[in-house]
Formats: C-alpha cells, structure tokens, sequence
C-alpha cells in the first residue's frame, strides 16, 4: 500500500529539487529573478498537493474531479521480496489453511432476495385422544401456532487493487494464483461465519440456560458424549411430548481430535481401567472446528443433531437464489488502443488497468446470511444443539 512516510519524502525531495533550481537560476542570471517569498509559495503548493493526496488515501479528496475515490493500490514497491529483485528467486507454495467442514450442521435456505424472508414451523403436536361416553361430545382441541423465523442475506466483499506495473513486474508468477487465493478467502470467512453462529455468548447462554440436558461443563469423555446423547433423546417439543432428536454430530476445539478419535476407535471406556463396554464408540461423527478457542485442558465442544433425518434444524445458513458461492469479479479498462485521435479505437486486455492510473481492480464477492436473536443468538431450533464449556475434570 502506499505508506504516508513515502509521501513525505516525496515531497522534500521534490520540494529540494525546486530549490536547487531556483538558486542556480537565480546565480546564473547574476540577479533575484525568483525572491524568497515566491520560492516559498511554491514550496508550499508542493506540501499542499502531497497533502491532498495523503487526505485521498481515506477516502475522496475535496478536489477530486466528480468526488472521485483516490484508489490506494498496491504497487511495486510494496513487494520487495517479490518482485523488486532478479538474482536467485523461487516462489514457494503458501500454506494450507485448516479447513472446517461445516455442511452437516447447518440447514441451508435460498432466498429470493436481500429482503427479509419468513420461515414458519410447526413445534407443537396436536392434543391426545380423550374418552368420550355414550351419547358423550367429544371436547374441542387446540393448535398451537407455528414458530416464525426471520432472516435475509447480506453481501460479503472484499477488493484488491494492483498497479499496472507491479503485474508486468511479477516475473515470478507471484500473483498467478491470485483468483484461487481470493476463493479461499471466502471459503475461509465463511467458515469463520458459520463457526460464530453457535460459538458466541448468546448462543452459549440460551443453552446453558436450558439446564443439564442441553449443556455441561465438563471436559469430552466417552461419559460425557453419552450424557449428551442422553440429553437429546428426552428432546420435547412446545407441549413437552418427547421429539426424535439424537447426537449425530460432535463438534469440538482442534485440540480435541485425539480424544475424539480414541472415544470412537474403544471397544472399552478409555478413560476407565475397567472391562466397562464404551457405549458411544460409534453413531455418531467428529468434525473439528479451527475456528472455536480454548486453553487445554479447558477445551469446549459441542454436539448437534442431522436435521435431514429428524427435521431438528439448530442451524440455518441462507444464500442468494442463484448465488450458490463466492464469484470474482475484474474491472474492464475504460481506455482503447488508437492509432490517429479521429480514429476508430480498440479495447485493450484488462490488464491494463484504468485509463487515470493503470490500476487493475479485483474483487471477490459472496451472498449469505442466517437467522440472529438477541436471547436465542444464532440458534435456529435450540433442540438441536448442546454444549460443554470443557472446564471441569
């Protein structure tokens, strides 16, 4: 990016330069052709015009054509290991970001719009049967409403701007992959988004606030896994008839693997010296979360059910109709290669940037959203989830 410092230093040595050409003027005519009060008023144009455009890097500078936005762009100068040498280079892979893998745990919806769109659900059942008498009326039942959920999409966006010069630098092929990187990005942050939805203190306290049957606070044991499991299969409903709701996911701190992994892989309990049968080895899947933060041994995790087989949906992750993903986005050149001023022009490839600067602008973009309550956090049905915070032995 264009660093301010680099401003200032611009300006003393254009400011020097001037000097210098006005004192050998000056010395050469053997008279004052340039006093000091008009070598001083132009060098004070000089720290006006440097911080004009200091002031442009925040935003749109007062004498800008049309409030034009200053584009701050990274240039050459920005990528000295990268592009600012010759001898001996050799780009290395960048690394491989941990991923998570999110799509079991959430119900995805597709809005049409970026308006706020209504969800109903039933989470009531009807009432039971009652005895009716000879020549007896049978009694009026009741129905409860369906629960109402609203939410909408939101855009996600980020833009990177390069001058036309640090491209045709790149001999190394430093910005090749540049687009891949962008999607990672938005995978990334999406990621992080769908992490947030139930690691946050809203949707933490709506569970803990529930009682023993949707949280704990202890660490993750094979007896723990089964006191959740415990803990959805009494699952009730909005008039307490009990629900088909059961631990299918257990979602957990990085640090947390090994234990997962030795729980499943136990014919016996682990963490017991006994012949005593490990009762929650299988049914049910680990998925790590990189994204949830802990100091061992107080490490949290949590467990959800899969909504696809009994319709308990804790989470909701909304897109776009048409949007299923992140797209990127280049800016097309506004100016045209020409051979006489009257004459008929032609496009130039893109990589050319802009006609003021050469700046060439990419942008990555993504559509997505949830649902978001200020007692119930991120949580779209509560009956799906549980958690530990992972702190008692």
């Amino acid at each position: 990016m264009i660093k301010r410092r680099l401003l200032r230093a611009m300006a003393e040595t254009w400011k020097g330069e001037l000097q210098d050409q006005y004192d050998q003027a000056n010395a050469k005519a053997g008279r004052i052709l340039y006093p000091a009060e008009k070598v001083n008023a132009r060098l004070t144009e000089v720290d006006q015009t440097i911080e004009e455009i200091d002031s442009g890097l925040s935003g749109i500078t007062p004498t800008s054509p049309n409030n034009a936005l200053f584009q701050e762009v990274m240039t050459s100068g920005d990528f000295t290991n990268a592009i600012q040498s010759f001898v001996s280079r050799l780009a290395i892979p960048g690394y491989q970001v941990q991923s998570f893998a999110f799509e079991p745990l959430v119900w995805m919806d597709t809005l049409t719009n970026f308006l706020s769109h209504d969800r109903c659900q039933y989470r009531g059942s009807l009432d039971d049967l009652e005895l009716v008498i000879e020549k007896g009326q049978a009694r009026p039942g009741s129905v409860d409403d369906a629960t109402k959920r609203s939410y909408q999409v939101y855009r996600w966006e980020k833009q990177y701007d390069f001058s036309w010069e640090a491209l045709r630098n790149d001999d190394l092929g430093y910005f090749e992959d540049h687009a891949r990187r962008m999607g990672e990005a938005a995978r990334r942050s999406l990621e992080k988004f769908v992490s947030r939805m139930y690691f946050n203190a809203t949707s933490i306290a709506r569970l803990t606030g529930l009682g023993a049957l949707y949280s704990t606070a202890g660490r993750l044991t094979s007896a723990r896994v089964s006191s959740a499991r415990m803990g959805f299969s009494q699952r009730t409903d909005a008039r307490a008839e009990r629900i088909q709701a059961s631990l299918n996911y257990v979602v957990g701190h990085t640090g947390l693997t090994d234990t997962a992994r030795q729980i499943m892989a136990s014919v016996l309990v682990p963490e017991l010296a006994t012949n005593a049968a490990n009762v929650v080895q299988s049914n049910w899947q680990w998925i790590e979360d990189p994204y949830i933060t802990g100091t061992a041994p107080n490490l949290p995790w949590f467990a959800f059910t899969n909504w696809r087989a009994n319709n308990v949906r804790p989470l909701v992750l909304a897109r776009l109709q048409g949007w299923p993903g992140p797209r990127i986005y280049r800016k097309k050149s506004d100016m045209e290669a020409v051979t006489s001023m009257l004459g008929a022009g032609a496009a130039v490839e893109p990589m050319m940037g802009d006609f003021d600067s050469g700046n060439v602008v990419l942008k990555v973009v993504d559509i997505f959203g949830t649902y978001v309550d200020e007692t119930e956090g991120s949580w779209f049905d509560y009956r799906g989830g549980y958690y530990s915070a992972g702190t008692a032995p």
